[in-house]
């Protein structure tokens, strides 16, 4: 039988990819996470994707959020909580782990447990530890569901300042001074341990920057003037992470580099200059998010100062096998010479902070970054790679 004058379905357009933007979290950043999370709600393209946004309360609970970018500001120099926006005190949501099924799931008690649908890709915008340190990328690689940013090597190297270094100096990228206290030389001798970071300041002067080991975005970093102050920086810094450094204060002007995964490979924007900023003793969260101490970009640099931050910025990225972005920070010391001091593999995202700022002077504007990066997570497989 002839089916040529039967009525026809009408074609179902194709499905939009479906982006979970994933934010907040355990750790201290977890209200700037919630601010970068409402700058990329602002931005995405919904015409193009499909959006839910899930928020990681302060205590590890995942939960449905409102999708209001306007509520996840910082005002009157507070930053939001997960637990302002969620949908419901006592829901939760759940990714299987099974790689054949990118279903989300949400329930609530005493109801049947609701499918939210697949997700195509996640955007992880969590800062610090229990997201940025590669522990939510691993069960995302076990989900089977592609991410943004880096995987889990390269992201538990770019939280932990120690091993970041390490395998820096191992690529020939040069470094500064340092010293790690491990939680267990702390704790189980505290007076030589102290003594090695006293011996530490003879070899290399005061003032030194006490900081937690797997921490970002400046929080629980002390500058230390002299003896008087040493003790209060450490408890600081582990009152954030029981792992902490002292690092010796580098003499020079602080430049900073984005490195943004193409199809072709990794490529550097323009540098931006962090001027001292003349309210705060160096660059810290309050500078950066509270008073938001403005970068000079492009940085008056040389023509060749420029192109040799950005192809360090390249190397550091491939050093730690960096996938999506990366901000890299550097010191340029009075000799000419750039020693790096960290990269950041998730940094900050807000349309002020200075990755997108760096991308937008080089061409590429705040949405169009969010639009590559999500792109750049869709080309790329989970697994080994």
């Amino acid at each position: 039988m002839s089916t040529e004058n039967l009525p026809q379905s009408p074609e179902q357009p194709p499905r939009k990819p479906r982006v979970a933007v994933v934010f907040g979290g355990r750790s201290s950043e977890h209200g700037i996470s919630t601010v970068t999370a409402g700058a990329v709600l602002g931005a995405i393209d919904r015409t193009k994707y499909e959006v839910l946004p899930i928020g990681i309360t302060r205590e590890g609970r995942w939960v449905l959020t409102a999708d209001a970018p306007e509520r996840m500001a910082i005002t009157e120099r507070r930053t939001p909580a997960v637990e302002e926006v969620a949908e419901s005190a006592e829901g939760a949501v759940v990714l299987s782990v099974d790689p054949a099924s990118r279903e989300v799931v949400y329930s609530e008690p005493g109801s049947v447990p609701k499918a939210l649908g697949d997700v195509d890709v996640v955007f992880p915008v969590l800062h610090g530890p229990y997201g940025e340190d590669g522990t939510l990328q691993g069960l995302l690689e076990l989900s089977g569901v592609p991410y943004v940013g880096a995987g889990v090597l390269a992201s538990a190297v770019g939280q932990d300042k120690e091993y970041m270094k390490r395998v820096f100096t191992s690529y020939g990228l040069k470094v500064g001074p340092y010293e790690v206290i491990r939680p267990r030389e702390w704790e189980q001798d505290r007076q030589a341990a102290r003594k090695r970071i006293v011996d530490f300041a003879g070899e290399h002067g005061w003032p030194l920057f006490v900081k937690p080991a797997r921490a970002g975005s400046s929080i629980g970093i002390t500058k230390v003037d002299g003896l008087a102050g040493l003790d209060e920086a450490i408890e600081e810094a582990r009152r954030h992470d029981p792992k902490f450094l002292v690092e010796a204060a580098l003499v020079g002007r602080e430049i900073e580099c984005g490195v943004l995964e193409f199809e072709e490979g990794p490529r550097a924007s323009v540098p931006a200059e962090i001027p001292p900023p003349s309210a705060h003793a160096y660059y810290d969260f309050e500078a950066k998010y509270i008073d938001s101490t403005p970068g000079v970009v492009p940085a008056p640099l040389t023509p060749e100062e420029t192109a040799e931050v950005q192809r360090l910025a390249v190397a550091a990225f491939d050093a730690a096998s960096c996938e999506g972005l990366v901000r890299a920070d550097f010191f340029l010391t009075e000799d000419g010479e750039f020693v790096i001091n960290e990269i950041n593999t998730m940094p900050g995202f807000t349309p002020i902070s200075m990755y997108p700022q760096m991308w937008q002077a080089s061409g590429i504007g705040y949405a169009e970054l969010v639009d590559r990066l999500v792109q750049a997570a869709l080309r790329r497989p989970t697994g080994l790679r």
